[in-house]
């Protein structure tokens, strides 16, 4: 695979040659890389852009005058690295796919690897992620002392000061829905065709059957060759899998089903496994991925669905927008109407939105970080709805002393200023970075399974097209991902009116009773508990109850707190510095 990386400082000094017309930049021998210079002022591009030399050149004049967000304009997934004699500027992609870490020095890389310190595990931010929810700490990389940049801000190097963030977004909003869904529909086929296009041969896609993955394939289909691959086991959707073999047929793709077995149920943690470098909740489906990934190694490049659910929908956070902007009859009647429909008692759900409303982002990470240090939120505290941040159910086996650190975390975020205090705003581009970690954080499996993934729905003009859509027209009360169907409406009405989506619930639960005594060691040696932030008793008992179907919550959190601590116990030691 492709040493992937760009570097600046002292750690990268004597490390490959440095990138023409960038004093101090240095990248991996095997990068593709695209540079233009003129004078004192330069750019370079690295990764999945099929932007043009002559292209390059021009975006020299933006370089020149400092407008930093039109170089995040081009499709594909890439970084960006511009220098005019004053300043540097360094950004990945609005998702967060492509990091940048950095340190207060004005080191940074593309590799945390590269900065020249150890990296140490910060155990107390990945027990406020796994207990209140990771959207609280975007410029957090997972290691003490590295920051990292947050998706929507480039870093900006001014010679002679310290690093400062720079918002990038340039969302451009449109009226509504029929106003951006052609731009929408453009960007994503975009997206896709121009990839399989520039493929020498055919490329492989995941084909779960829903709406985000099938339109891939479909979109893929009319420009080149697909091997689309679907999985498929004694616990998974078999509706899931009808879909998928409705679309292949429809398309005339290949097609290979999976079907997975006992020995492909998640948590089995391999030897040999990678550990990559932050915790990934794929890392507990490592079998699962190799089983149903095989048919397609050694493709040219390999599409997902992953982020569809972000560009295409909504959550409830926009009816707390309505009563944020004074709009509270239309709040109170699409909250009505939603409960009804989802047989919800419409007068819990409305309090709920509202104390939300009232409670602000802010307010609701200091309420949170007082219940924590009062002993913890108690059972019926946590409403229904979107929340600001809401303790999950992991919260309950925090020690005390892991309570009072997670509650300085979220006080500290409480202050942060560099998120929006508009509820729609905040969900979206916390969705937005989560999606673009976990595509991120599963790099070194796709390594291992020799595919090379990409992600559509995550490029910046897909993201940028679907977001400048109000997120609230984008909330399909009695329609599903609306948008999809005004932007491309030329896909199968039988697609489109799919309303339903697969769990995974079961198939996690059979892994927990299977896996449950290596779990149960996993979590004794755990970073997590050893330094007394979680309780290990606590985490046990869930586990052990889930694994004998005694309760169905909790289920997604212990996912986490699994992932996490085989990832810590792997990076127990810091890691060794690449000099």
């Amino acid at each position: 695979m492709e040493e992937q990386w760009l570097a600046a400082g002292s750690a990268a000094e004597g490390n490959r040659a440095e990138v023409d017309g960038l004093a101090g930049v240095r990248a991996g021998a095997r990068t593709h890389l695209r540079s233009a210079a003129e004078g004192s002022t330069a750019i370079a591009v690295m990764g999945d852009c099929p932007v043009s030399q002559e292209e390059l050149h021009s975006a020299l004049v933006a370089v020149r005058a400092g407008q930093w967000a039109e170089l995040t304009g081009w499709p594909g997934s890439y970084w960006v690295v511009a220098d005019n004699g004053r300043e540097r500027f360094v950004c990945g992609d609005l998702a967060e796919l492509r990091p940048v870490y950095y340190t207060i020095a004005g080191a940074w890389a593309t590799d945390p690897r590269r900065l020249g310190k150890p990296l140490v595990a910060d155990l107390v931010l990945a027990a406020a992620r796994i207990a209140v929810g990771g959207d609280h700490w975007p410029g957090r990389s997972p290691y003490e002392g590295i920051h990292q940049v947050p998706g929507g801000f480039g870093l900006l190097l001014p010679a002679g000061q310290s690093p400062r963030l720079v918002d990038v977004t340039a969302i451009t909003s449109v009226a509504g829905l029929p106003a951006g869904a052609e731009q929408f529909g453009i960007a994503l086929t975009q997206a896709v065709q121009h990839r399989v296009l520039a493929a020498d041969g055919p490329v492989g896609a995941d084909l779960s059957g829903g709406l985000d993955s099938s339109s891939a394939v479909i979109l893929a289909s009319q420009v080149g060759r697909v091997h689309a691959v679907t999985y498929t086991d004694g616990y998974t959707s078999a509706e899931d899998a009808s879909f998928a073999a409705r679309v292949a047929e429809y398309t005339g793709v290949e097609h290979t089903i999976a079907r997975g077995g006992e020995d492909d149920l998640p948590f089995s943690f391999p030897a040999g496994q990678p550990t990559g470098l932050e915790p990934s909740l794929s890392a507990a489906l490592y079998a699962m991925d190799r089983t149903y990934l095989a048919p397609v190694a050694g493709l040219p490049l390999h599409l997902t669905g992953h982020g569809g659910d972000v560009v295409l929908d909504a959550s409830s956070s926009v009816w707390v927008r309505l009563l944020q902007d004074g709009e509270r009859r239309a709040a109170h009647r699409q909250v009505v109407a939603y409960a009804r429909l989802r047989n919800l008692a419409p007068g819990p759900y409305w309090k709920s939105i509202k104390q939300t409303a009232e409670f602000g982002r802010a307010g609701t990470l200091r309420k949170v970080a007082e219940q924590l240090e009062k002993g913890g939120p108690q059972p019926g505290q946590g409403g229904t709805g979107w929340a600001w941040c809401r303790p999950r159910a992991a919260s309950s086996w925090l020690t005390a002393d892991g309570r009072a650190q997670v509650a300085v975390l979220l006080r500290q975020a409480a202050a942060d200023n560099y998120q929006s205090d508009y509820a729609d705003e905040f969900d979206q581009w916390s969705a937005l970075r989560f999606t673009g970690a976990t595509g991120r954080s599963w790099t070194p499996y796709a390594e291992a399974f020799a595919v090379r993934p990409v992600y559509p729905y995550l490029d910046n003009t897909v993201v940028r097209a679907a977001f400048a859509v109000p997120p609230l027209a984008r909330r399909g009360l009695y329609t599903f991902k609306p948008l999809l169907a005004a932007a491309l409406p030329e896909l199968p009405g039988w697609l489109l009116d799919r309303r339903s989506k697969g769990s995974f619930t079961a198939q996690r639960v059979a892994a927990f009773q299977q896996h449950r005594a290596r779990l149960t060691d996993l979590l004794v040696v755990s970073p997590l508990t050893t330094m007394n932030l979680f309780d290990h008793t606590a985490v046990a008992a869930t586990l052990d109850h889930l694994a004998h179907g005694r309760i169905s919550t909790g289920s997604a959190d212990l996912h986490q707190m699994l992932v996490a601590s085989w990832w810590l116990t792997g990076q127990s030691t810091p890691m060794e510095t690449l000099c």
